[in-house]
């Protein structure tokens, strides 16, 4: 699950490339996307087809709009004036995210608890053949 608003709980993930390549492609619109696309089948191919397939799978091709303009139209740090809307909103905001840092949480706790109980298993295995070995 993705949120708009930075959680002060999740650590920045490094841009690479890719992804500076495609927040700009989003910033530009669909039509960057189309152009991007037209340009790879002109030059290269393979290259057109695989931003066509990578479009057609991240949903950018039959969407309204890119991410950009829908995280800007439905921005979270927008007032609508109202300031009893504006206040709920920030309340739901808020206990949204913390909902989600208890849920991250707990996944956490599970993946450590199913490591600790292959990690268990491994080393009863490993202890019922050695004395196996032994005898």
């Amino acid at each position: 699950m993705t949120t708009f608003a930075t959680t002060p709980h999740s650590a920045p993930r490094p841009a690479g490339w890719f992804s500076r390549t495609e927040a700009w492609l989003d910033d530009k619109g669909k039509g960057a996307w189309i152009a991007a696309m037209v340009l790879g089948f002109i030059f290269f191919w393979p290259v057109g087809l695989a931003l066509l397939f990578y479009m057609i799978w991240s949903k950018r091709m039959f969407s309204k709009s890119c991410r950009s303009v829908r995280t800007s139209r439905f921005g979270m740090n927008q007032t609508t004036g109202n300031r009893a809307f504006d206040a709920y909103k920030e309340e739901t905001l808020r206990r949204l995210e913390e909902e989600q840092q208890s849920f991250e949480d707990f996944l956490e706790r599970l993946r450590e608890a199913k490591d600790k109980a292959e990690f268990d298993q491994f080393m009863d295995e490993r202890a019922t053949s050695n004395q196996k070995d032994d005898a």
